[in-house]
């Protein structure tokens, strides 16, 4: 059969000048010869001829082995390690992820294979990963109250004004897991985020009273490696009270909060709440669940923080009603740290002293086990644990 389609495609080659110069009636007798002794349809012997279905060099290599076809388990298999990313957060860190995954043992390639990994670009991930990416829509609910008269007291800060460079101006913010019942106390996730690196420090409390988020607010300020200087909540009254107020002022730390009603202000700690809280813990309701959860989070720090690289936006053009954003290349907040000059070196060499010993397979294990765990527990309050989707 592979011998009969080559003859004809150059039996078509031969005949095509002579057919895009003949008469109708020679054209007929022309097809009429392909049709009888190659076996093609006759409008489609008619598109060889005139030119209209030349098959291009890289369509007629399409019968040939893919390129990648012999990386996509690899590349599968890096890809569940590294939570799902999209390619163009995996493509740059690629390279650094195959060293520490062989580095731990988790991972053998061929010098072939590992090559491939490394040079192969973001589109390429997307079309071979493509089957394997399933979109599961969910929603959230908010439950933030309005704080205090004291909100006076703390200056506004719109998202536009964001310009923070160096690490240390921080946006929080609570997460409640109600399950979809807001009735009686269930435990809330403060979150904490670096607005120039995306370090992200997250603490489980037993309710969203301000003694409780206040705690873990000053305790999630010691995890940080670098010196806490700003910070920049919602109007919820959690964060609005004196007891945070006067903190700041003592620690000389500038507090400031978003607009009501505007969460934009704060979003780049509700992008977090989102990637990194609800695709953890899902959207069940936990109450006196802080321990489990905390030991969760304990693993998750050094998950997202050490191998989840994030990308910031750096620009945003307009044309007409077009916004088109522009953002830097992918990095961990642990490179981005590495980068940054406030850090200092012995905080530098502690952090690589952690990311030495560090293996991102076994803490996703880790993870996955405590998921199993709270799964159980959501089970037993009435309301199942629904992860969010992949991103």
């Amino acid at each position: 059969m592979e011998q009969g389609m080559n003859e004809g495609r150059e039996t078509v080659k031969a005949l095509r000048k002579k057919y895009l110069r003949a008469r109708k009636r020679e054209k007929g007798t022309m097809l009429d010869h392909l049709v009888d002794e190659h076996g093609y349809n006759r409008k489609y012997a008619a598109r060889l001829l005139s030119g209209r279905g030349i098959p291009s060099p890289e369509e007629e290599r399409r019968g040939s082995k893919p390129r990648y076809e012999t990386v996509y388990g690899a590349l599968k298999q890096i890809w569940q390690w590294y939570d799902y990313i999209c390619s163009k957060r995996l493509k740059p860190v690629m390279e650094e992820a195959v060293r520490k995954l062989e580095d731990c043992s988790e991972l053998r390639l061929d010098k072939e294979t590992r090559e491939k990994l490394c040079t192969m670009s973001a589109r390429t991930i997307d079309r071979l990963l493509s089957k394997d990416r399933k979109a599961l829509a969910l929603r959230s609910k908010a439950r933030t109250r309005p704080g205090t008269l004291l909100k006076h007291l703390v200056p506004i800060k719109t998202f536009s004004e964001w310009n923070a460079t160096k690490p240390g101006f921080v946006a929080v913010d609570c997460v409640g897991h109600d399950g979809g019942n807001a009735r009686g106390d269930f435990n809330q996730s403060l979150n904490v985020t670096d607005i120039a690196t995306g370090w992200t420090e997250t603490q489980a409390v037993k309710n969203k009273a301000q003694v409780w988020v206040f705690e873990a607010l000053t305790d999630l300020r010691t995890r940080f490696p670098f010196v806490l200087k700003g910070i920049h909540s919602d109007s919820g009254g959690e964060f609005i009270n004196a007891h945070l107020i006067g903190y700041c002022a003592d620690e000389k730390i500038t507090f400031t909060r978003s607009r009501p009603g505007k969460k934009n202000d704060n979003a780049y700690v509700e992008q977090k709440n989102w990637s990194i809280v609800r695709r953890a813990v899902g959207y069940a309701r936990y109450v006196d669940d802080e321990e489990l959860l905390n030991e969760l989070y304990g693993v998750l720090r050094l998950y997202t923080n050490f191998f989840m690289p994030v990308m910031k936006c750096v620009a945003k053009t307009r044309h007409g009603s077009r916004v088109t954003r522009h953002y830097d290349t992918a990095k961990t907040p642990y490179q981005r740290v590495l980068d940054s000059s406030c850090a200092t070196k012995k905080g530098k060499a502690r952090l690589r002293a952690i990311y030495a010993k560090l293996n991102p397979v076994a803490l996703k294990k880790e993870i996955t086990r405590l998921q199993g765990r709270l799964m159980r527990r959501a089970t037993r309050h009435g309301t199942p644990m629904v992860l969010a989707e992949v991103a």
